[in-house]
């Protein structure tokens, strides 16, 4: 049986934020509970495994189309299920092999657990992994809880870097990893698709990485005035729902000037808004999906033809975790810009409901949660 070392300062029960097949949303008791987390019985950590106790965990996108829609594609809600993959928190229990890891780091939490043998693994691009198991996609439950058991592995130290700051690593990682594969560049014609919280954090990417003209769409005005504030240079588009996907290219090329763009980075995964990208960039030049749409639409295939646009997609992150840190750790992106709500984890429905009322103007909200009483 292996031992564990552990902090005897916490009090509240283990929640989680649950929902399932019905789409109803409710926060009850998780695992591991208050006494195995106290005492480091029960429920003992395995080889390598810390436990953390979560201090902010961020609302995606995917964690409200979990709750309402019940399914991504083919990753289905099946039973109850716990959501949330944007978490920071504290180490509370370590394993005794663990050595790079103390009680009390501040740690930001990569959420996908890999099997380390298939070869997307073995060569280094792990979210492509054959078993991948990633906390919040059904049936592996997710991090909105107070404390978590997890690989020590996969928990990067963040230092004095904020909870809120260490949480939204994640979705700065999405970004990363579409930076990097999109091929942005400095001086780069970019447009981006979308001003939700990926396509706010790829404008703070692109933005640093010296792209210009940037111009960046959306359907919701305020959205895009928050993208102005964010980054004064970027050139706004609030997409025409009436016009087609040349007529709405058509405008966002006079939004940048008449320069076209070399690269589209599209956060919606929107079939609308995929062609508008289409239609928008340069002979040889690329679209890059890093939104989730639905399983099957339609794209302008003579246009790509004709125009040799590249169309390439986007899954998750691999290795991005070490570069979002320094990132934010040295001030080059300023994520904390980003969070608009905070809610406490008790009031976490509240924070769902209003994450998910494009009327509240929210653009990333915070579920917090505190060990002591």
């Amino acid at each position: 049986m292996s031992t564990t070392t552990t902090i005897e300062t916490i009090s509240k029960p283990n929640v989680g934020v649950y929902t399932n097949p019905e789409h109803k949303l409710w926060v009850e008791e998780s695992k591991p509970n208050l006494d195995s987390v106290k005492k480091g019985k029960g429920e003992d950590l395995p080889e390598g495994w810390v436990t953390v106790a979560i201090k902010s965990t961020g609302i995606c996108g995917s964690d409200i189309h979990f709750w309402h829609a019940g399914a991504i594609g083919p990753m289905v809600v099946t039973d109850n299920h716990i959501l949330g993959h944007e978490s920071a928190g504290v180490v509370l229990a370590t394993h005794p092999d663990v050595t790079h890891l103390q009680l009390g780091d501040r740690v930001a939490i990569e959420p996908g657990l890999i099997c380390n043998n298939c070869e997307q693994c073995l060569t280094g691009r792990y979210n492509g992994c054959e078993k991948m198991k990633f906390l919040s996609t059904p049936p592996i439950d997710g991090l909105l809880r107070r404390y978590v058991n997890h690989p020590a592995i996969w928990c990067h130290k963040i230092g004095s870097m904020t909870y809120e700051n260490g949480a939204l690593l994640e979705p700065l990682s999405v970004a990363l990893a579409g930076m990097e594969r999109s091929g942005v560049s400095l001086g780069d014609s970019v447009l981006i698709c979308g001003a939700g919280p990926i396509g706010l954090i790829t404008l703070l990417c692109c933005q640093a990485a010296g792209a210009c003209p940037i111009v960046i769409t959306d359907v919701d005005e305020g959205r895009l005035q928050y993208a102005a504030k964010l980054c004064p240079r970027a050139k706004t588009y609030k997409v025409n729902t009436s016009l087609s996907p040349p007529d709405n290219a058509t405008e966002i090329l006079a939004a940048a000037n008449g320069i076209k763009p070399r690269i589209a980075l599209e956060c919606t995964g929107v079939e609308s808004s995929v062609a508008n990208a289409i239609y928008s960039v340069k002979f040889g030049g690329k679209v890059f999906v890093i939104g989730v749409g639905k399983p099957d639409m339609s794209v302008p295939f003579m246009r790509l033809s004709t125009q040799e646009i590249d169309l390439q997609f986007q899954y998750r992150y691999s290795n991005t975790w070490p570069r979002a840190i320094r990132l934010v750790q040295d001030g080059v992106i300023d994520i904390s810009q980003l969070v608009t709500h905070r809610f406490d984890i008790e009031d976490a429905v509240k924070a769902f409901e209003t994450s998910g009322d494009v009327k509240s103007g929210a653009i990333k909200v915070m579920i917090q949660s505190e060990m002591d009483s």
